[in-house]
């Protein structure tokens, strides 16, 4: 095929030919055959490579290496690791024994509350390997989020840290700990990293310290389990109820990551590869993929810029980066901090920068060319955490263009539809996919009858997944994600459902009622306002603000503090009651008031006016941001 257009056109076209070659091509191991490649083109149920048996950790250490280190690893208080292939399967093997004598069979939950750190990668392949379902938060999480996802899937064990440290500043973590491990009845036993001090004890018989459970020599061994059986969960949030526990499969997952990494991104046994990340977002489980190509890992924790916005491109240079993973939020940053890395740093081995999460402005793509390095290739791409991985993508072989995602991914048949689902060209319409992918969640868990699994992509274009971005893509498949067409919320890659927002402002006494609006979108500055109905005679001062933001940094994130708050009368609502934040959302992003919004299925038509009003200020700080820029 002459075009990278033309392979994509065989990849959807001859779907089972196509993912037959990547598993041909990559190798996939399976200790039986399989029956088929796919037994029906539909979704929901498509059902992949019926018959195989396999283990993803096997083909982890299947490229077990001396000459290579496995991680890199660097945080705000270790300057430098190196962790060698055989410590990370000696390591491996260890906490999968321990795991194996607490009770864990194949099938059952095991959660993390850890950082991006190596002890958390030792404990996702033990998992992995004896076909435990892995499921984790970040530290940057508080309690009740936390909860809100673990409560759900009921797991046997958890691993914690005491603390850890984000920009400088130790945070003690034991506190959320007890917390969790009061509230999750379900739990065995704790396994309990000293991460920030070393002094940590065992409070009681259910905790383990993870000194202890890594001095036992143990051989690591594989539970092969069917294509589709559980390997992890992961959550995505909606604008209503908890957090949508996500549910892929060890097969899925193996053969989309090896897809993206070895055959789209090239990266091989002898690259270096990074992404910024958190434990909490799809894109760790990403990263950790690069193990199955054989690369070398590049782990990070803390925050990007400390003690200044050169950190992450001081750890490129350090660690020899080939692929630099970040998102186009830390790029905004160095942008507006001035940072010029490569005045400073040796990036000769840089080969591509990979931007993800959000948008990537043209503005983005000049400043990697000017100040990082004139001749990388750099990808924007876009996916979710629906299928852990890219719809659309980058291609080595094509060229870059600012702004500009440069392909949709092999086998994922990505199209632009109306409401009516017309498929369109060069205008903006919902990203939407055609054909099942190998990688879509298997179910959400104990999700009766796949109902919310139904609701969330597939009530609007029966038989068609909507994933809740805008697109515009040209005819060679070269694209624009313009944000997300729904109102969740999205922050730098992490999507928050609204509903935990409304949880932790309305638990206020002073608030009476709240809408939160996320704003981003391509070519507008992104700003996340947040609106509060008070009670009566309480006015929206400073302290109240600040209460407010302090309720969402505890129990949600810190990610997901307003960048403004402002008082209104009341919020607007259906006739049923429901908040209109999608509408909303049209209005202040500037969309014309006819195709926001029907006034006539309003209980209260009258509350429009605020945010019309808003929206004209927005628009005209925007212009004159432009203007200046």
């Amino acid at each position: 095929m002459e075009t990278h257009h033309a392979l994509w056109n065989w990849s959807v076209e001859h779907l089972e030919k196509f993912w037959e070659s990547v598993w041909e091509y990559c190798e996939i191991k399976s200790v039986t055959p399989y029956r088929c490649v796919l037994e029906e083109r539909k979704m929901p149920g498509a059902k992949w490579f019926p018959g195989a048996m396999l283990n993803y950790a096997e083909h982890v250490f299947r490229n077990e290496r001396s000459d290579r280190p496995a991680l890199l690893f660097r945080s705000e208080r270790v300057p430098y690791r190196e962790v060698a292939w055989k410590e990370l399967k000696e390591k491996t093997a260890a906490v999968a024994s321990a795991l194996k004598k607490i009770g864990v069979k194949p099938g059952d939950r095991v959660v993390a509350y850890m950082p991006n750190i190596p002890e958390t990668v030792v404990a996702f392949l033990a998992c992995a390997s004896i076909g435990a379902i892995w499921s984790s938060c970040s530290p940057d999480f508080g309690a009740s989020s936390v909860l809100d996802r673990f409560r759900q899937i009921e797991p046997t064990v958890l691993f914690a840290m005491d603390g850890c440290q984000y920009n400088g500043k130790e945070l003690d973590k034991r506190p959320i700990v007890d917390e969790l491990r009061k509230n999750l009845p379900s739990l065995k036993k704790t396994i309990l990293l000293p991460y920030l001090r070393e002094d940590v004890q065992a409070t009681d018989d259910s905790v383990l310290l993870w000194d202890e459970i890594i001095q036992e020599k143990a051989e690591l061994s594989y539970e092969y389990v069917p294509f589709d059986h559980p390997l992890w969960i992961l959550y995505s949030s909606g604008t209503t109820g908890l957090p949508k526990p996500i549910v892929h499969g060890h097969g899925g997952i193996l053969l989309e990551h090896l897809k993206s990494l070895m055959i789209e991104e090239n990266i091989t046994k002898e690259s270096t590869f990074f992404w910024f990340t958190t434990t909490g977002w799809m894109m760790w489980n990403f990263l950790i993929g690069g193990l199955l190509v054989g690369a070398t890992v590049v782990l990070y924790d803390g925050s990007p810029t400390y003690p200044d916005g050169n950190a992450l491109w001081e750890l490129a240079e350090k660690a020899r980066i080939t692929h630099f993973g970040t998102s186009a939020a830390f790029i905004n940053i160095c942008m507006k901090l001035g940072v010029k890395p490569k005045e400073s740093y040796d990036f000769s081995d840089l080969e591509a920068v990979l931007s993800t999460g959000s948008p990537l402005t043209a503005e983005g793509f000049l400043w990697v060319y000017e100040n990082v390095k004139d001749d990388v290739c750099l990808v924007s791409c876009s996916g979710g955490t629906d299928v852990c991985t890219a719809f659309v993508a980058g291609s080595p072989i094509l060229p870059v263009r600012a702004g500009v995602i440069q392909c949709r991914s092999l086998g994922a048949n990505v199209q632009a539809f109306d409401e009516n689902g017309n498929r369109l060209i060069n205008e903006v319409g919902e990203l939407v996919i055609v054909d099942p992918m190998p990688s879509m969640p298997l179910y959400f868990w104990n999700d009766q009858n796949d109902e919310r699994y139904l609701d969330s992509y597939f009530d609007t274009y029966p038989g068609i997944w909507k994933h809740g971005d805008w697109i515009k893509m040209d005819e060679e498949g070269g694209c624009v994600i313009y944000g997300r067409s729904d109102s969740t919320i999205n922050r730098a890659g992490v999507r928050m459902g609204t509903s935990e927002i409304y949880r932790a402002v309305e638990a206020i006494d002073e608030v009476l009622d709240s809408l939160v609006i996320d704003l981003e979108m391509m070519g507008k500055k992104s700003f996340m306002p947040l609106f509060v109905v008070l009670q009566p005679e309480v006015a929206l001062n400073e302290e109240l603000k600040e209460k407010i933001k302090n309720a969402i940094r505890q129990k949600v994130s810190p990610r997901f503090v307003p960048d403004e708050i402002y008082q209104i009368e009341q919020i607007p609502k259906t006739l049923n009651g429901k908040k209109m934040e999608i509408p909303i959302r049209k209005i202040l992003l500037g969309f014309p008031l006819e195709k926001a919004v029907n006034r006539g299925s309003m209980a209260n038509p009258e509350a429009l006016q605020f945010f019309i009003e808003l929206s004209k200020q927005l628009a005209s700080s925007e212009q004159n941001r432009l203007s200046n820029h």
